[in-house]
């Protein structure tokens, strides 16, 4: 992506400074998991509780604290503006699962360079799983992220979050693909988008999603060998529309793509 090679050598001081975000909101998180919360429908129909508020200012303090130069963009609070660097959260990622007591939610936080994805972190508060990213290597906890070898849908195992997310030409493409596949799979979130990473699942359609659902993924999926894009194949960046595949190998998201297109 034409990261300078100052900047690319920054990227585990940075990746340390996310983990020590996510080790400080862990325990926040999970002292609402499987509480009584209020919920709130956000203008766009999604939920939001006091869990999430909470998280995001404590996650917003400490960047602004560390890196009062640059910028922030997080779900529930917007955005504030800053230079080159942007950190992009996502205090709670799958607050229908959270509210419903369904472990599998997580905490995303990603850095973007001059607007693209740089460095990506998982982290799961119950499961203690974590996932990062940075150009050219993924890691689940230590241990090196790789994505599978799987190059043809039919051989594929697939997963969305949900399928009610699709709607008229998303839904038809979304079924083309998810019927194309071995097996298809349902929830999850950006769980599964580790899960591809680390080789277990092997192709992820999703549409309607924000830069906050998906920026923190880019750098764990293709620094583990994916591939992950809008539906057209571009690129994803803080500008992308919503609409994210991504895939274990260049081949299987090739094929992916051009079933999309139908």
């Amino acid at each position: 992506m034409g990261y300078s090679a100052v900047v690319a050598d920054d990227a585990d001081a940075y990746l340390s400074f996310a983990a020590e975000l996510a080790d400080f909101v862990r325990p926040v998180v999970l002292s609402y998991f499987r509480t009584p919360l209020d919920v709130v429908s956000k203008s766009d129909d999604s939920p939001v509780t006091i869990a999430d508020r909470t998280v995001e200012l404590r996650l917003r303090e400490r960047i602004e604290e560390r890196f009062p130069e640059h910028g922030i963009i997080g779900e529930e609070i917007g955005g504030k503006p800053g230079g080159a660097f942007t950190w992009i959260v996502d205090p709670i990622d799958g607050t229908k699962s959270f509210i419903t007591g369904f472990p599998l939610f997580g905490t995303l936080i990603a850095l973007t360079y001059e607007e693209q994805p740089f460095c990506g972190l998982i982290d799961v508060p119950f499961t203690g799983e974590r996932w990062t990213g940075k150009p050219g290597l993924a890691l689940f906890g230590s241990r090196l992220a790789r994505t599978s070898t799987c190059e043809r849908i039919v051989d594929a195992r697939f997963y969305t979050t949900s399928p009610d997310m699709f709607t008229g030409a998303d839904a038809e493409a979304f079924e083309r693909i998810s019927k194309a596949a071995r097996l298809r799979r349902f929830g999850g979130d950006c769980y599964v988008y580790g899960l591809l990473a680390s080789g277990h699942c092997d192709i992820v359609l999703e549409t309607g999603l924000q830069p906050h659902d998906y920026m923190a993924l880019i750098p764990i999926v293709e620094g583990a060998g994916g591939c992950m894009t809008d539906w057209a194949g571009r690129p994803l960046t803080i500008r992308s529309e919503g609409h994210v595949l991504a895939a274990a190998t260049p081949k299987l998201h090739a094929e992916a793509l051009a079933l999309i297109r139908g």
